[in-house]
């Protein structure tokens, strides 16, 4: 707080006085430094103001110019009205093979949509438009463009020869909004495990692109990702071996007649799916409706995910694992063979009345396929033992692979799993599962011991072992017998041998079940589970046929033996060299050699 200075100070006054000096000169100079003050102070104060406005002007000046170079470096171009929202986003993330080859990518394309107000001759647009797409309808056409109404969509996405074809009509009403597509560019191939996609939130100027069905809908978060725009889904299967499997059981499959099959390549170490194929199959990129067929008849149902059949004898193997796992019988355990056997009022026999023998050995149970000695085993396990034990190796749920079908595809378990449901399912009746169950089982089984879980996913690094099965040791004996099934003349799959690669498997052949009760006598579903090499499994092959027969013989042959086998044994002898495994050559005795003199 400032203290203004009197203009006549006593104390000065008095001095001046004493002196003889006029006082009134000390008031007049007291008066000329406050003037002098306050002109100072007004001044530095005008000065203030005037630094202020010119450094407003300035800044007016800096901003006009920017804004006017910002306008002049704009591409010109129409302006448009745009409703307020959440805006629509349409990129999505490819999905590649475990090569990096494309399995899924976007095609920028075109909607067509009409603003009636703006036409200028409405009934001539509806001719041309129906002579572009045939399948629009005409006369509605010509109500929508003569009507009120001031917005129609005629087609969600349109081909470019269709988008110039259209311009040419001239018709200022109608007109093209830019969007992205989803597209598959090998068709077919993979197409029940890419699904497909569909438009979600539409708007005139793009379109979200969601998941439908398969993998694309069960990682749609991943794929519909704006972060993950530039990395791809990477899948665990091969394109290579994906279409050399689809060849040969499409040919398979029209060969021996069959209505559908299905086929899973797996590795037999981390669970992954190098192929995967179901036939009937269709085209993801058109995606076509088939209203009003049942499932098996459906080209979209996933025979090899969703398809939960009785997969017959190669149920057998599970019975013997178990067996050794839990020491009741060891490879050459002799088995009680004799058919019949009675459980109650039911009787289990022989596949066509087959009499292998008073006894059986464990090993032999398996290459001849008995069902009466696997039925003596299966009593022997028990209910609870044998629950126990496919429990483990994920006969109870629905595969966790990653496709949205995959929960519909969850086992078919008895209501009361009595001890005859045991014998039963010892040799693979009574119990119903997917190819993909059967292929995830045998490589758990068969891989040393250590459970797998099925992945389309591609696995990068250490892959841990799963929990423990069975002992390693049991794991060998039984790849060892299912080497017999197919290296013996006596068993079941001979005709799986191919030369420089040790298969191992085991057949199954089912009847069919009938929907009022029963079984159908000449309609089977035929399965050939395989692993390969024998020795140190690489691979898991199921094939899987739908009422298959073989009619090359006076008589129709309907078992896996004659139907499935051949196929996977092609099957293999196809992929093997595509997926790095060499051939084993077996050379013979050594020729003798003659040394002889000549004169």
């Amino acid at each position: 707080m400032s203290i203004r200075t009197p203009l006549r100070p006593l104390a000065r006054v008095l001095s001046a006085r004493s002196k003889g000096e006029n006082p009134d000169a000390i008031e007049r100079e007291n008066l000329r430094l406050r003037h002098e003050e306050m002109r100072d102070s007004s001044r530095l104060r005008a000065e203030g103001r005037l630094l202020v406005l010119g450094l407003c002007f300035v800044s007016a000046f800096v901003v006009v110019g920017l804004k006017m170079g910002q306008v002049s470096a704009t591409v010109p171009e129409e302006p448009r009205a745009e409703a307020s929202g959440t805006p629509i986003l349409a990129q999505r993330a490819d999905i590649v093979d475990r090569n990096g080859r494309i399995l899924a990518t976007n095609r920028v394309t075109n909607s067509l949509y009409a603003q009636p107000q703006e036409m200028i001759d409405p009934v001539h647009a509806a001719q041309e438009l129906v002579r572009i797409f045939p399948d629009l309808d005409q006369d509605r056409l010509i109500r929508d463009f003569t009507g009120k109404r001031k917005f129609l969509w005629i087609k969600k996405k349109i081909a470019p020869e269709q988008q110039q074809a259209v311009h040419d009509i001239g018709e200022p009403g109608l007109l093209f909004g830019p969007r992205e597509e989803r597209l598959y560019p090998n068709g077919k191939l993979a197409a029940h495990i890419l699904g497909g996609t569909k438009f979600g939130r539409e708007g005139v100027m793009s379109a979200e692109i969601v998941g439908q069905s398969g993998i694309e809908k069960a990682r749609d978060s991943y794929l519909s990702d704006p972060s993950n725009g530039d990395k791809p889904l990477q899948l665990s299967i091969d394109l290579t071996v994906q279409s050399t499997v689809r060849e040969v059981l499409y040919g398979g499959m029209r060969m021996l007649d069959a209505k559908g099959a299905a086929a899973v390549m797996m590795d037999a170490q981390t669970g992954e799916i190098i192929a995967m194929v179901s036939l009937p199959d269709f085209d993801p990129n058109s995606r076509p409706t088939f209203a009003g067929q049942k499932d098996g008849e459906n080209p979209r149902f996933n025979r090899a995910v969703q398809g939960v059949y009785e997969l017959g004898s190669t149920f057998k193997i599970f019975a013997a694992a178990q067996a050794m796992e839990i020491g009741i019988a060891t490879p050459d355990t002799l088995i009680e063979a004799k058919p019949p056997f009675r459980w109650g009022k039911y009787t289990i026999g022989e596949f066509e009345g087959h009499n292998y023998g008073p006894m059986l050995s464990l090993n032999d149970m398996i290459v001849k396929s008995s069902n009466v000695a696997t039925a003596h085993v299966a009593q022997q396990i028990g209910v609870e033992r044998q629950q126990s034990f496919l429990k483990s190796l994920g006969f109870f749920e629905a595969t966790p692979v990653e496709l949205s079908e995959a929960p519909s595809g969850k086992p078919l378990l008895p209501p009361h799993w009595s001890e005859l449901s045991t014998l039963t399912i010892g040799f693979g009746h009574g119990l119903s599962a997917s190819p993909l169950h059967l292929a995830t089982a045998y490589a758990s089984v068969l891989n040393g011991g250590t459970r797998v879980e099925p992945t389309l996913i591609k696995r990068t690094g250490f892959t841990p072992k799963g929990p423990r099965v069975v002992r390693e040791e049991v794991s060998i004996a039984a790849r060892s017998m299912l080497r017999q099934v197919v290296s013996n003349p006596a068993g079941t799959a001979s005709f799986a041998e191919v030369p420089g690669y040790h298969v191992a498997g085991k057949t199954g052949t089912a009847n069919k079940p009938k929907p009022t009760g029963g079984y159908y006598d000449d309609r089977n579903i035929n399965t050939f589970a395989s692993i390969f090499p024998a020795e140190n499994p690489k691979y898991v092959l199921i094939v899987t046929m739908d009422e298959a027969s073989d009619t090359s013989g006076p008589k129709p042959r309907r078992t896996a033996g004659w139907t499935a086998v051949p196929v996977a044994a092609e099957v293999i002898r196809r992929t093997a060299p595509l997926m790095g495994l060499r051939p084993e050559i077996e050379t013979g005795a050594q020729a003798a050699l003659t040394l002889t003199a000549s004169r």
